[in-house]
C-alpha cells in the first residue's frame, strides 16, 4: 500500500514577513513507515529552514534612512558607497559625477600593476620611487610623471574597462586631478584592490594596499575618522579656481566592531576645506555604523 502525508508549517517571522514551508513524504516505491515524517518532525524542519533564513533587507534603504542626519550645508553634495566584507552587502547613497583630485593616484597606480603584468615585468625602481611619494605623501609631481607613463587619459580608461569600473572617466590632457568618477566606481576600485577576486594579482594587490597603509600621518583623515582599528585611506582635495569652492575625497578600508568595511565618499561644492572634511568623515562614520547597527539587528 503506499501512501503520502503532508505537512505545512505557517510561521510568522517577526520581521514583516511569512514563511510557508511544506514537508512532503511518501512517494511511489517507497513505504509511508520508512519516509513519512510526523507532523511534529515536519514543524522541527520547517522551524530549522526558518532559522537559516536570512531576512530581506534594502540595504541602499537602510544608508539612506542614516544619510538623512548628514549635511553639508546648502552648496556641498555628496556621494557615499560602502562593503560590508564580512556579509558582502553594499549600498550607495547619493549619485552624480565628481573630480577625483588626488584619489585618482590609486588608479593610476593599480593602471601601472597591470600594464606591468601584462608584460610579465616588475615596477622599475624609479616607478617605485614615484608610487611610494604619489600614495604616501600625494606627491603630485610623482603623480604627473606615472600618468604619462600609462598613456594618460587613454591608458587609464583602457585599465578601468578590465578593472570593472563603468563610470570613470580620465582627465584631459595633464589634468589628472580632472578625472571624473562616482563614490560606486571608487568603490569597485576598492574592490580590485581589497577584494578576493581581482583582475590584479596578489602582489599588485598587496603593494597598493602596503602604500595605502602608510599615508603621511597629515593625511590620514576622511574614512579613517570611521575606524575603531587599522586602515588604509587615500584623500583628495582640491579647489575649484573658477568658484574657489572644494572637492574632497576619501576612499578606503576600515575596520569597525570586529568587521571590515570598504568606502568611498565622494563630496563638491564646500566652502573651505575644513568643512569638505568635516562633511566626508561625517558620511563615513555614518555610513559604518548604519550597516553595523543593521547587521546585528538582522543577523549578517
Amino acid at each position: 500500500m503506499i501512501t503520502a502525508v503532508a505537512a505545512t508549517v505557517l510561521l510568522g517571522t517577526g520581521l514583516g514577513t511569512t514563511v510557508i514551508v511544506k514537508a512532503h513524504a511518501g512517494s511511489l516505491g517507497t513505504t509511508a513507515a520508512s519516509a513519512s515524517p510526523s507532523p511534529t518532525e515536519a514543524l522541527a524542519n520547517a522551524v530549522a529552514v526558518l532559522a537559516t533564513t536570512k531576512p530581506l533587507v534594502d540595504w541602499d534603504e537602510v544608508l539612506s534612512k542614516a544619510m538623512a542626519s548628514v549635511s553639508g550645508g546648502s552648496d556641498a553634495k555628496y556621494s557615499v558607497a560602502v562593503l560590508d566584507m564580512k556579509s558582502g552587502k553594499s549600498a550607495v547613497y547619493g549619485s552624480g559625477s565628481f573630480d577625483t583630485a588626488s584619489i585618482v593616484k590609486v588608479d593610476i597606480l593599480a593602471t601601472l600593476l597591470l600594464q606591468a603584468q601584462d608584460k610579465g615585468r616588475q615596477l622599475t625602481t624609479q616607478e617605485k620611487a614615484y608610487a611610494k611619494v604619489m600614495i604616501e605623501n600625494s606627491d603630485n609631481t610623482a603623480a604627473s610623471a606615472l600618468w604619462k607613463d600609462i598613456g594618460r587619459a587613454s591608458g587609464l580608461n583602457a585599465a578601468n574597462r578590465r578593472l570593472g569600473l563603468t563610470e570613470t572617466t580620465g582627465g584631459s590632457g595633464a589634468l589628472w586631478g580632472l578625472t571624473q568618477t562616482t563614490a560606486a566606481d571608487q568603490l569597485r576600485l576598492l574592490r580590485v584592490v581589497f577584494g578576493t577576486d581581482s583582475v590584479l594579482d596578489d602582489a599588485s594587490q598587496a603593494y597598493i594596499r602596503n602604500l595605502m597603509g602608510q599615508v603621511s600621518s597629515y593625511q590620514d583623515w576622511g574614512v579613517p575618522s570611521a575606524s575603531t582599528g587599522d586602515f588604509d585611506v587615500k584623500n583628495g582635495w582640491l579647489q575649484r579656481s573658477q568658484t574657489a569652492l572644494w572637492d574632497i575625497n576619501s576612499i578606503g578600508r576600515v575596520t569597525y566592531g570586529g568587521r571590515t568595511y570598504l568606502v568611498a565618499v565622494t563630496s563638491k561644492g564646500s566652502t573651505t576645506m575644513n568643512k569638505g572634511i568635516a562633511l566626508v568623515e561625517e558620511a563615513a562614520q555614518t555610513a559604518v555604523t548604519s550597516f553595523s547597527r543593521a547587521a546585528a539587528e538582522y543577523g549578517f
